[in-house]
């Protein structure tokens, strides 16, 4: 039985949602439809590349992934297919995809077919890659080589000897917020030093938690999410709103001066 993955900002009190999914099973009754996320931001590719980037891997090879955000229709727009690790990807080319993946070969890259004047055309767009793809079809078969995509540049964390300064890039579902580090710089430009995390106008943050319940309820902390980013939280609490940080909000974590040896 074929997996797609559904993941958009169609929102689920249209009909958007419901029309794709009938488009694609009028093609193929068997398919097995699993829902990521309807609630991404509209026209939010850092947060549809985020939420793809951490659950794809969770699927069986072969698996189709749709992602619906940002489809706007305009005469020279389109829309792709992408193959990695054994997955299927299938997206507007809008910059998302290389938010997704930095190293996808042009061999693994695929047109879709599309006709612009058709209103909420990503429903049988993506309805016919699917039932190309689960019926076994080449790859190759789908579509001219569409090399190379649109790209959109991340923000990357500002890095000194110092200091990171980062970046929040999204706050979730429980007010959570995300910032642009992630672990392996973090630990790369701390070398153990001791540091303290500063935003906005809160008193800094001086340690890592592993879990949000290493602090008393109602008090803030940090922490690396599953993803491996730098997470700070308020324990049962919403931290975007109580600290009053948002999207694209600095972020700096300082650390201590290294102490100097006695001679």
């Amino acid at each position: 039985m074929q997996i797609t993955t559904l993941t958009t900002d169609f929102g689920t009190q249209d009909f958007y949602v419901g029309a794709l999914k009938g488009a694609l099973l009028r093609r193929l009754p068997t398919l097995q439809l699993v829902d990521i996320s309807h609630d991404i931001p509209p026209f939010d590719l850092v947060r549809g590349a985020f939420v793809v980037a951490n659950m794809w891997r969770e699927f069986p090879e072969g698996t189709i992934h749709l992602i619906g955000v940002n489809c706007v229709y305009q005469p020279d727009f389109r829309f792709v297919a992408a193959r990695h690790e054994g997955h299927f990807f299938l997206a507007p080319d809008n910059g998302l995809l290389s938010l997704l993946f930095t190293n996808l070969e042009p061999a693994d890259l695929r047109n879709l077919s599309a006709d612009s004047a058709e209103h909420f055309a990503v429903k049988n767009i993506f309805a016919d890659a699917v039932l190309h793809l689960s019926e076994g079809k080449p790859f190759e078969e789908l579509g001219e080589f569409a090399a190379p995509l649109l790209k959109r540049i991340s923000i990357q964390p500002v890095i000194t000897p110092t200091q990171i300064r980062g970046t929040v890039i999204l706050v979730d579902n429980f007010e959570n917020v995300v910032v642009n580090i992630r672990r392996e710089i973090f630990e790369s430009a701390a070398h153990g030093r001791p540091f303290s995390l500063f935003f906005k106008r809160n008193d800094p943050i001086t340690q890592l938690s592993g879990n949000y319940c290493d602090v008393a309820v109602g008090e803030q902390l940090c922490l690396f999410n599953t993803a491996g980013f730098l997470e700070i939280a308020v324990n049962m609490g919403r931290a975007a709103t109580l600290l009053g940080l948002k999207v694209e909000d600095v972020v700096e974590v300082v650390f201590d001066a290294p102490a100097l040896s006695a001679e």
